[in-house]
């Protein structure tokens, strides 16, 4: 009988052999790690329930026991707001590079200088229109021949002189250099380039003698931003597609300016964009002569609220085998002891985390000192 069971023993440990020799040292050290940990585990929680059943069970304990020293806070209902934080750009509605209407030409003079405001319609840079200009000086010439001719033939027409064809042949004369006067003018203001909106000239590199084209007004002309009109632009990771609406609400909060600003998402992208993996929001920003285009903003967009709700430290929430807990501060009699409080929790924003259940308005929360702290143990918050 000796004999089989020693063979037996022989045969498992030949098969463990076998079975450790076929793992790396790397695999084998995990789950000897993980077994280790467990083990710890389990002793804790021994040692902790021995220690809340002797502090339960032995009455002359409180009276020997020593309090341990907490910090303490009262709670109450307030609201809770998560937040999903990313980094954005001020961007604005208007930017543009003035152009001339037309082909362009040499500039002549320029009436805007850099950082001045503009308005609509104001006059900012003029072209050389000379031979236009020659051509309106003959043009008036003859214009004002042909209506000497015309006011000639309508004298003698009234008199009875003359035939109905010389007054219209005449007449129609003045009308066709009319005409042409009106086309080489309206040619002529092609010259005068204007502001197409209001705003701020920050860029002007444009100088008199260059030529000015709509193809150069990009590498050297002028630059109008309105600032009146800015948006905050951000790319948002996909997973947060089914949490990002528009009309959410938005912070912005711009470094550089150290202010933060209230909006609400107006346009929320309809593609993914495949590299980034990511959809792009816009958000209009309130008027801010602070806020420059371009500058970084960090973004809140938020995603969760809650008007009135209970809410603690990231830090004092704890673990056990039930599940998630809480130490609160809990007089019996004239004594004041440590209690468990078994909550559930809801959404996390930095350092807070909203308790769905297990806490009410005037719990005192144990808030520092708590480590180490069992169910029952007597605490005090003042130095005594």
């Amino acid at each position: 009988m000796n004999t089989i069971n020693r063979l037996g023993i022989l045969t498992v440990s030949i098969s463990m052999l076998v079975a450790c020799a076929g793992k790396d040292p790397l695999t084998k050290k995990k789950e000897e790690l993980t077994k280790l940990k467990s083990e710890q585990q389990a002793i804790d929680d021994k040692v902790t329930k021995l220690q809340e059943e002797i502090a339960k069970l032995d009455t002359s304990a409180g009276k020997a026991q020593r309090s341990k020293l907490v910090t303490t806070a009262v709670l109450e209902p307030g609201a809770f707001t998560h937040y999903i934080d990313l980094q954005g750009m001020i961007d604005a509605e208007n930017i543009g590079y003035v152009t001339p209407r037309g082909a362009g030409g040499q500039v002549r003079e320029i009436h805007v200088k850099q950082g001045q405001s503009v308005k609509k319609g104001q006059l900012l840079v003029k072209l050389d229109n000379v031979g236009i200009q020659q051509q309106k000086d003959q043009l008036t010439v003859q214009m004002n021949l042909a209506k000497t001719l015309y006011d000639r033939r309508k004298n003698l027409w009234d008199q009875n002189i003359g035939t109905e064809v010389e007054l219209l042949q005449a007449k129609s004369n003045v009308e066709n250099l009319e005409k042409q006067m009106a086309l080489l003018n309206e040619q002529s203001d092609l010259s005068n380039v204007r502001a197409e909106m209001s705003g701020i000239a920050d860029w002007v590199t444009l100088k008199v003698g260059e030529f000015f084209s709509p193809q150069t007004a990009t590498a050297s002309g002028i630059r109008i931003v309105n600032n009146g009109d800015l948006k905050v632009k951000v790319n948002v990771p996909e997973n947060y597609l089914d949490k990002v609406k528009e009309g959410a609400n938005i912070l912005v909060n711009v470094p550089d300016i150290n202010k933060t600003l209230n909006a609400k998402i107006t346009v929320k992208g309809k593609i993914i964009d495949p590299s980034s993996r990511s959809f792009y929001i816009e958000a209009k920003v309130p008027s801010n002569q602070d806020l420059r285009a371009n500058q970084i903003a960090l973004v809140q967009i938020q995603d969760y609220a809650a008007a009135s709700t209970m809410s603690v430290p990231l830090n004092t929430i704890q673990n056990d085998d039930k599940g998630k807990f809480v130490l609160v501060a809990v007089k019996e009699g004239d004594k004041l002891f440590a209690r468990k409080r078994p909550v559930e929790i809801g959404e996390l924003y930095k350092d807070k985390i909203e308790i769905k259940s297990g806490l009410k308005q005037g719990d005192v929360l144990i808030t520092d000192g708590f480590q180490g702290l069992y169910d029952g143990q007597l605490i005090t918050t003042s130095a005594s």
